[in-house]
């Protein structure tokens, strides 16, 4: 494999993401929980190393998710509606169903509702890197269904972020940040193409979103849909595309990895089966597992029933069925917004990752399992 197809790979990313994740994890259950304590607090220029991560480097990560949304429902997979109906509406079922079962378990504990969001997320990296593992035993058709619907469900996440996850609004800041994104917008209108123009908004769009209360992240996501996709003048490639393909590596390769290890890291060495199944980890471990096979395969079942949406071409009802599956896979948005959901309380934050990973684990195992059987009875028939 070339240099280039490797860091556009997501078998790649999707490992690197589970090692550094497991580092995490293995580090804070075999001695080394202070160590990776005092590095995740640590501070880098008066930041801490944690507030870094999720506040800086997730908006690149973001960035990379609103271009990816752009290109996709522009010129890729979701261009035409009759390609959006059926990840479109799986995506939406995927995030109410968990949604009401987490609301459901926790339904008597006022402080934990603000964590309904977490199991509505599906982490792209994570199910494409496990889905790429099995290789030709999965039809095309099928990751194609995925990562539409995992963009959809990342797109259905950024607005969540948005409107439940925000702090007081400092109005002038958020005048600041209007502003900013109007001139974007004229800019792209106009069709002004020069990177650096925009990316020097981005900046100060960025700095106005933080202030304002927004999660800063959402800035990544407004500069990416107002970069445009098409040059203006002949032989002038696209923007949007140079981005992408210069910031994908660095997203896959540095910042996801960094996320999910700075952010993985739980201890289960005087964790009691009262918290590893208290309302807030089984809530989010029931909803991704559940609630995300039944929100999908449902409201797929029934489009495909009354002929509104088709069954992707080549594929099985079990092999639909067992990416429904790998749709529970959760860990990198689940994870950060849990840290929003619950910024200040360290126990509840453990409950989380305890709840994330049991939910996303599960959701590996069974669904890698049902594409196996179902590939060998395709096979067989």
């Amino acid at each position: 494999m070339s240099l280039n197809k490797l860091l556009h790979s997501p078998l790649a990313a999707g490992v690197l993401l589970i090692i550094t994740s497991f580092a995490a994890i293995i580090l804070c259950n075999t001695g080394g929980e202070e160590i990776y304590a005092s590095f995740v607090h640590s501070s880098v220029a008066g930041v801490p190393i944690e507030k870094f991560v999720n506040d800086v480097l997730m908006s690149l990560f973001f960035l990379m998710v609103g271009l990816e949304i752009k290109r996709e429902f522009l010129t890729g997979q979701l261009a035409e509606w009759s390609q959006r109906i059926l990840p479109g509406a799986a995506a939406v079922g995927g995030m109410i169903v968990p949604a009401a079962i987490y609301l459901l378990i926790n339904r008597e504990n006022h402080q934990t509702l603000s964590g309904w969001a977490i199991p509505s997320a599906t982490d792209i990296a994570f199910s494409l890197g496990i889905l790429s593992l099995l290789g030709s035993k999965v039809p095309t058709s099928l990751k194609v269904f995925l990562a539409a619907l995992a963009i959809i469900d990342d797109l259905g996440a950024v607005i969540i972020i948005a409107l439940f996850y925000t702090a007081g609004i400092n109005i002038e800041m958020l005048s600041g940040a209007l502003i900013t994104t109007i001139v974007l917008i004229v800019l792209n209108r106009r069709g002004v193409i020069a990177l650096p123009v925009y990316l020097a908004l981005g900046v100060v769009l960025w700095y106005f979103i933080y202030q304002s209360g927004i999660h800063a992240t959402v800035a990544g996501v407004i500069l990416a849909l107002c970069i445009p996709h098409s040059g203006h003048k002949l032989g002038q490639a696209s923007p949007l595309l140079k981005v992408e393909h210069r910031l994908a590596p660095w997203v896959s390769f540095l910042i996801i990895p960094i996320f999910g290890f700075v952010n993985a890291g739980v201890s289960f060495v005087h964790a009691t089966a009262d918290q590893l199944f208290s309302a807030v980890p089984l809530g989010i471990m029931l909803g991704l597992f559940i609630g995300k096979q039944v929100g999908i395969g449902l409201i797929s079942f029934l489009l495909i029933r009354f002929g509104v949406a088709q069954l992707p071409k080549g594929a099985t009802n079990l092999q639909f069925y067992g990416v429904a599956m790998l749709c529970g896979i959760g860990f990198t948005m689940s994870l950060f917004i849990g840290g929003l959901a619950f910024p200040n309380d360290p126990l509840l934050l453990d409950e989380v990752k305890i709840g994330v990973l049991g939910g996303s684990l599960l959701s590996a195992l069974v669904g890698v399992g049902l594409l196996r059987v179902a590939y060998r009875r395709k096979e067989t028939a």
